[in-house]
């Protein structure tokens, strides 16, 4: 089995639906990161002080035949199509552990897909 981890960079106040949207397209779970992050415009200041907003990084471990889809929901969900809204990318993953309770899941979702 091979997974793939869907890393998503966005504002605080739509990481849950985020989430929500990317298990509703099939992602079995999430961890989720407090982040704060800079772009390519200058942070806001107010009286001097640098005001950063606040960012989430959403983490999904993913099977590969999965992600098009979730990527997708996910890009619909946070507007990414919208400027300074988020950012979502994929990395390849060489092994895993820890998942060993879910594995049979993943087996039995592989076979029903195939027939």
């Amino acid at each position: 089995m091979r997974f793939k981890l869907i890393l998503s960079s966005v504002k605080t106040d739509i990481t849950d639906h985020i989430v929500d949207s990317a298990k509703e397209a099939g992602a079995t779970g999430a961890t989720i990161i407090p982040a704060r992050g800079t772009g390519i415009n200058e942070a806001k200041t107010f009286f001097g002080l640098t005001l950063e907003a606040q960012t989430d990084i959403i983490m999904l471990l993913v099977e590969e035949h999965r992600v098009s889809k979730i990527l997708e929901t996910i890009k619909k969900a946070g507007e990414f199509d919208k400027p300074g809204t988020g950012i979502a990318f994929v990395v390849p993953v060489e092994q895993v552990v820890g998942l060993e309770s879910q594995m049979e899941k993943f087996k039995e979702e592989v076979r029903e897909s195939y027939f």
